[in-house]
């Protein structure tokens, strides 16, 4: 099947949904979750339950995509994305705003049938470039969100974010509808089990993947924490309001576009994949953890431009382990794995580390920072590779 720049157009801006909706709502949910009387385990369990159900939704989806089909899965997650965003606009209590997470995060987990459907249109010829058409909406999104989020409450008010969130969906939805045909054949379809965890333990299983499948457990668990803590922390200490927030996502974006889309190519060439791994956990360690003892928003600008710049580097390079410890015929099933645990250290460490700021501001960052380090402990256990030409970089969140 030809592959229509309509429909490449389509897919992206699905993708691109997905990204700015888990971004455009971080500069003011930590506000949201304070005016309702949340403390850090309340609101770490907000970021942790959309980690949670895109984890199902991306196990889920993507076999009943098999099924049935990849149009009407996306259809029907384009619409569950526009009802996540009209529940945040609207929230009128914690759980409102806890159900519009619930919701948006199901709904996020369409992106592993928005990269099926680009895999069915594409040519082997074409792959490559669709799928880096599918990186870039990441990229755009994950920079964009925040901002969008962040300015749309500063000018027009606190329901716009959730709002606008709205219109994208259902633009979207209406532009899939009349330009998305449906992509896999009636021949092609085959019935999987739609949930299973065997990928997962047969990894952790190998003792040259188990190292690997370490880092990417802890890495996300850490950050995921430290993104629980760290607007309290900047909230209660600084005093800080929705705009400067934004400012300090914006920061993050920028720099791993550019880190990410220019520098890590010419970096990895010299120093390869898993030393980049080892510096970039260990220098994520060291920014997360001095953030108790920084006193101004211009320290703490600058440590999270050092906090980004090491995610950045760590990011794509432990993606591209991956494919230099998996076979060749299991490179999906072992990243499919590598990203499902991911997805679980994200559940688990927005509710661990909020907990934790709740009795001690301190000993959260530390312990936020501590996982980072163990990680880059475990990343030393990573067979020793030779260098080869890297993946093209993508804007992974860890």
């Amino acid at each position: 099947m030809p592959a229509s720049r309509s429909r490449f157009a389509v897919i992206f801006f699905t993708v691109l949904i997905d990204l700015i909706g888990f971004g455009i709502v971080m500069p003011i949910l930590p506000f949201y979750a304070k005016h309702f009387g949340a403390g850090g385990l309340a609101y770490g369990a907000v970021l942790g339950i959309y980690s949670f159900m895109q984890f199902v939704a991306t196990a889920l989806l993507g076999k009943l995509s098999d099924r049935i089909g990849r149009r009407p899965v996306l259809l029907t997650t384009m619409l569950f994305n526009a009802l996540g965003y009209a529940l945040f606009a609207f929230a009128g209590s914690y759980w409102v705003l806890f159900l519009s997470r619930v919701v948006s995060g199901f709904a996020g987990g369409n992106i592993s049938v928005a990269q099926a459907y680009m895999a069915d249109i594409t040519t082997p010829a074409e792959r490559s470039r669709g799928m880096g058409i599918v990186g870039a909406a990441f990229g755009i999104g994950f920079s964009a969100g925040p901002a969008l989020g962040g300015l749309a409450d500063h000018f027009l008010g606190h329901r716009w974010p959730g709002l606008v969130g709205v219109v994208l969906s259902l633009a979207n939805f209406v532009s899939a509808y009349f330009i998305l045909p449906e992509s896999l054949k009636q021949e092609l379809r085959v019935k999987r089990p739609l949930f299973s965890l065997g990928h997962i333990l047969e990894a952790f299983a190998r003792p040259r993947l188990r190292p690997l499948m370490v880092v990417w457990a802890l890495t996300p668990l850490g950050f995921a924490g430290y993104t629980a803590a760290l607007p309290y922390r900047v909230i209660d200490a600084l005093g800080w309001k929705q705009l400067q927030l934004t400012f300090l996502f914006i920061i993050i974006g920028v720099t791993a576009a550019a880190v990410q889309g220019y520098f890590f190519g010419k970096i990895v060439r010299r120093t390869g994949e898993r030393a980049l791994v080892i510096a970039g956990a260990f220098g994520m360690a060291v920014a997360i953890a001095i953030v108790p003892l920084l006193t101004s928003s211009l320290e703490l600008y600058g440590w999270t431009f050092v906090l980004a710049a090491a995610n950045s580097l760590f990011s794509p390079a432990a993606t591209g382990l991956v494919s230099v410890y998996a076979d060749p015929n299991e490179q999906g099933t072992v990243l499919g794995a590598a990203q499902a645990v991911s997805a679980l250290g994200r559940t688990v460490g927005p509710p661990l580390i909020g907990t934790m700021y709740d009795v001690s501001h301190v000993t959260s960052f530390l312990l936020a920072g501590f996982f980072m380090a163990v990680a880059g402990l475990a990343a030393f256990r990573l067979a020793p590779v030779a260098h080869h030409a890297p993946l093209p970089p993508t804007l992974n969140d860890v």
